[in-house]
């Protein structure tokens, strides 16, 4: 039996000290969430402005298909008109005809053309109204991420001073263990943390739930100092358990 009976420590100090040591856990979980929230902010940020970039490149793009679209609609109006002078001057009907099937063509081609700008310029129009509204989702996403960042070192300064409190309650409280189990103690916390000690619920380890013997229980009414078969936990009776 993990037990030496030589070693008598109170319930009431292992109650206390295991309360510590699951204050301390809580305040390092809490601490260590700050820089997890602003590690998430930032990836918030981060795809804020690649989106916005996004836009930008597709508004780019836009724009050159459309100013070259509109470079070949008035290159091939130059065109027309230069055809057009020519067709009244033709030397005969062949020449004509053939002139006349392809300012035909052309004019068939920049009404398509120009069909494909309008469509640019809706394009470009509905870009714009989207990267204004990405810039934005960009600049309140960099203003969440600061507020974010004030607040978590508000708290990490907060939550840092009740950890220092706690260690200095629990370097009290330690100041109580029997001499001879403080190295294993020490040990087992290391180890384990908050889960190092255990209440007794139903007869069983509050930690691992390991059924506990009846001599377990006799040994704990006496104060003897018992570490649970199983996980190896320092066992305590809870306070409202009659002795």
């Amino acid at each position: 039996m993990p037990s030496d009976p030589k070693i008598e420590i109170s319930a009431t100090l292992l109650r206390k000290l295991h309360r510590i040591h699951r204050q301390r856990a809580d305040l390092d979980g809490r601490i260590a969430r700050g820089p997890r929230q602003i590690t998430a902010g930032e990836a918030f940020v981060a795809k804020a402005e690649a989106d916005m970039s996004s836009v930008k490149e597709a508004l780019k793009k836009a724009n050159l298909i459309s100013d070259e679209k509109q470079l070949q609609l008035k290159s091939r109006e130059v065109q027309i008109d230069q055809l057009q002078t020519k067709l009244n001057s033709a030397a005969s009907n062949r020449e004509f005809n053939l002139l006349k099937e392809q300012i035909a063509a052309d004019k068939q081609a920049n009404s398509v053309l120009s069909d494909e700008i309008l469509e640019a310029m809706d394009e470009i129009d509905g870009l714009e109204t989207k990267l204004k509204d990405v810039a934005t989702e960009f600049e309140n996403q960099k203003d969440a991420q600061q507020n974010r960042i004030a607040e978590v070192a508000a708290k990490t300064a907060e939550l840092q001073s009740e950890l220092a409190r706690v260690n200095a309650e629990l370097e009290q409280s330690e100041k109580q263990i029997p001499t001879e189990v403080m190295v294993e103690y020490r040990r087992v916390i290391k180890s384990k943390g908050e889960d190092a000690l255990a209440p007794v619920e139903d007869e069983s380890c509050g930690g691992c739930y390991q059924v506990l013997t009846t001599q377990y229980i006799d040994r704990l009414r006496l104060s003897v100092l018992i570490r649970c078969p199983n996980c190896n936990a320092f066992l305590y009776l809870p306070e409202s358990t009659r002795v």
